[in-house]
This record gives C-alpha cells, structure tokens and sequence, in this order.
C-alpha cells in the first residue's frame, strides 16, 4: 500500500435531489426526492431533508410517500445529471490520466499518477481545490476522501458527507477500522452481513480476532480471503481508468402492464431507437441485438440475434428487436420492455438488405397503426408533461412542471438564478406551453451556455 493518501474518492452529495434543488429555487432547503412516481416506482435518490423523514434510496415510492407526504416528488432528468456529470468527470481529469467513475456522481483518482498530490498536505491542497471547483463550475457539493487504498478512500469520502473532506493517514488504517460495522467493508452487503452477525461478528475489529480461517470456513475460500485482508486495512487494487463498454441498452418500466400486442411493438420500436440515439453517440456500433420483456408475473425473458456486422442504423435495430419480439408470448401483459445492443465496435458494416428489410417493417407499422382506433392513437402521441421536468412558456419564460392531470398542467416558472417563481395552470394542449431544455446551473462569464 502508498505510503501517502493519494488516492481520491469523489461522492457527489444526493446529487439528482440537489441538481433539482440548484435548478429549482422554490425546494431549496426543503424535501426533495427524485424517482419513478408510478404504483411501482422507487427511489433513486432523496434530499438530506427528506432523509430525515426516513426516505432513502432504493425504497419502493409508496412507502417514501407515507414516510414523507410533503416532499417534492419528481421524475429524473438524466440528460440533465449527465451533462453535469460530464463536467465534474473533466475536472478529475484535470488531476489525473487515472479516473475511475463508478457512476454519474462518483469516481476514484489517482492523483499520484498525474503528479497531483504526492503527499498528505499536497493531496489535501488537491482536495480543497477541487471541491471549490464542483461549487463553482455546477453549483453542487461533493464529499472528498483521501487516503493510500481505494477502500479507504471510500470510506472517508462517506465520513466527510455532506460536503466536507477527510483524510486517513497511513498508519492510521487498523485504529480507524476496528470499531466500525463489517457493512463498512467492500463485498458485505446485507446477506454477508446477517452471516456473520450469527456468528457473533459484528466489527471490524471482531473480524481480525476470528482470523481468517474463521472467515473463509463461514464465507468460503475466495470471500473469506479478501474480507480478512481488507479488515487489516489491505487492498492493492489499482484505480482504472474508464473500462470500455460492453453493450448500450435502454429499458422502460410500465405503470400499467401493457396487454395489447401492437403497443407493445409499438414501446420496442421506441426503444430501439432510443439505444441507437444512445450507441450513435459513444459513436459505436454492434452486431448483437437483445430484447428484454418482463411479464405480469415478474418472469423475465431475454433474446438475442446477431448480425453478419455491426451497425447503428435504426431501421436494422428496429427490425431485429420486432422479429425476436415475435417469439415472445405476451399473454397477461407486460411490465418492463428493453433493447440493448452488444458486441461493440466503432466502425459499422452497412447491411443494405437488412436496411431494405426495416425500411418494409416502417412500412408495416405505419399501416398497423392506421388500424389503430383513433383514441388510443390519441394515447400515443399525446403531449406527456412530467413532473420535474423542463417547459417554456411564450409569455411567462422558463418553467417545470409541478403535476398534471384531468387535463390540465401546473407550472412553476423559474429558473436557477432567479427568485421562487409563481405558479399557473394551463390546458395540457396549450399550444403557448411546450418542453423545454435544462438551463445551466451556472452562469459562465456572463452568458448561459445550453447544456446538451
């Protein structure tokens, strides 16, 4: 292990919750969670004011809506948080050529690598800045933890949330370790934990004193091993940079499961370009097509064809996606819907008989949905304003949608510098209201850049 803490954990704190507070002036200060607002939706993230009620990510919506009546509860923005991602990862790449981001809020760099930091007081000058930096460039916070080991690291970041920065000194490890919950541990999650909580372990320090025979007899051979040696504060594991993709996928979960065939053709073809929008811009292609359906009763198939070369036409991606489609009984509805795309490559082998092929399948779709009766044409194309979302105004400006229902929608219209807005309701076919883009949360030499 390093022999200086320079090794940096970036979390971003409750990030969806505190983008939408940034962009959202009337929440700040007030609870906020963001996820699926259906009967089956759960949380992906909730404001440290809603955390008070309890909320919590990963919780089914319903319980956090009992939990917490008054928050804010919005749909996630993911271009969004991306874009604003896209920024914070740039400027750990500013430090190091070894970044490696677990997700959108979070990374691991190796400021020895980029000759950042090569000592505790360079590693924490490091530290300091880079969390100005976040504030000023996005106007969010994020906890920073520094240490010689990736576990470490982690660990501090978490202790320094929210918004703060820790540093663990090398020989520091072993004290810091022994009285914290094994939970604390990389690979011990909640079963691993109620394991060894039936052995009468339940710290790190009791882990050390069961040794590591104890441990591999109770975990095996493998988990066993690896959990002693982080108890004793060991892990060489390297920070690595950005690992290639495998695949590009998109899925979409359904309120209300989906019983008619067509819509359901309908939902693939949709989302099928959507992950050919999502593989054209990593500018990759692939030859693997699959389609996941997720039936009523939760059972989950997974198909796959793949093609003679890669592509990133839409027409071909389309057509695979409906002909594996074909094999699948959708009897009793359908909760879930995905399309992916692997067997990556960046560069694509144009099938122009399999183009010609999905150039008859638009064909026949615009045919089957001439056969559609007109109100349920109606449900497709009709104009869905979400919660959360963004939406412009010809007279009032820039604006989000607080809710929507028996046709009409309510708007809060403000943006990220401005005071709390006033609120207005419209028809949800006012032809004045219309989606908008996400503003900046902040300004740039004076002028308000669009995100992508």
């Amino acid at each position: 292990m390093r022999k200086a803490p320079t090794i940096l954990h970036l979390d971003m704190d409750a990030f969806y919750a505190s983008a939408e507070q940034a962009s959202k002036p009337s929440l700040r200060g007030k609870a906020v969670v963001v996820g699926g607002l259906g009967p089956r939706g759960v949380v992906a993230t909730a404001s440290y004011e809603a955390r008070v009620f309890g909320v919590h990510s990963a919780m089914p919506m319903a319980q956090a809506r009992r939990l917490a009546p008054n928050a804010a509860y919005l749909v996630p923005r993911f271009g969004f948080y991306k874009a604003i991602s896209e920024q914070v990862m740039g400027l750990l790449r500013e430090l190091s050529p070894l970044v490696e981001p677990l997700s959108l809020d979070e990374a691991f760099v190796d400021l020895e690598a980029g000759g950042a930091a090569w000592d505790e007081a360079s590693a924490r000058l490091v530290g300091a800045k880079l969390r100005a930096d976040i504030r000023a460039f996005t106007g969010l916070t994020g906890s920073v933890g520094l240490a010689a080991s990736k576990m470490l690291a982690k660990i501090a970041s978490e202790q320094a949330k929210p918004d703060g920065l820790v540093v663990i000194e090398p020989g520091t490890e072993r004290a810091l370790l022994g009285p914290l919950s094994v939970r604390t541990l990389p690979g011990v999650g909640p079963a691993t934990g109620d394991h060894l909580r039936r052995a009468g372990i339940h710290t790190v320090d009791e882990i050390v004193e069961a040794g590591e025979d104890e441990l591999v007899r109770l975990l095996g051979k493998a988990h066993g091993h690896g959990l002693y040696a982080m108890a004793l504060a060991r892990d060489e594991r390297a920070v690595v940079a950005e690992r290639e993709a495998k695949s590009v996928s998109v899925e979409d979960t359904y309120d209300v499961d989906i019983h008619d065939r067509v819509r359901v053709g309908l939902e693939v073809q949709r989302l099928a370009d959507r992950c050919v929008r999502r593989l054209r811009g990593a500018g990759l292609s692939g030859r693997t097509i699959v389609l996941k359906v997720r039936r009523y009763d939760f059972s989950t198939l997974t198909r796959s064809e793949t093609l003679r070369g890669p592509t990133d036409d839409p027409a071909v991606v389309r057509e695979a996606a409906l002909r594996l489609l074909e094999g699948v009984d959708s009897t009793g509805g359908v909760r879930l819907l995905g399309v992916g795309v692997s067997g990556l490559a960046d560069f694509t082998q144009e099938d122009l008989f399999a183009q010609a092929a999905g150039e008859r399948v638009d064909q026949a779709v615009e045919e089957v949905a001439d056969d559609v009766p007109a109100e349920q044409r109606d449900v497709v194309v009709e104009r869905r304003w979400v919660a959360g979302h963004d939406v412009r105004h010809a007279e009032y400006g820039h604006g989000w949608v607080q809710g929507s229902g028996l046709g009409r929608v309510t708007v809060r219209f403000e943006t990220p510098d401005s005071e709390p807005g006033r609120v207005r309701t419209f028809l949800v076919d006012d032809p004045a209201l219309e989606q908008a883009e996400p503003l900046p949360l902040v300004e740039v030499m004076g002028a308000r850049p669009r995100l992508p």
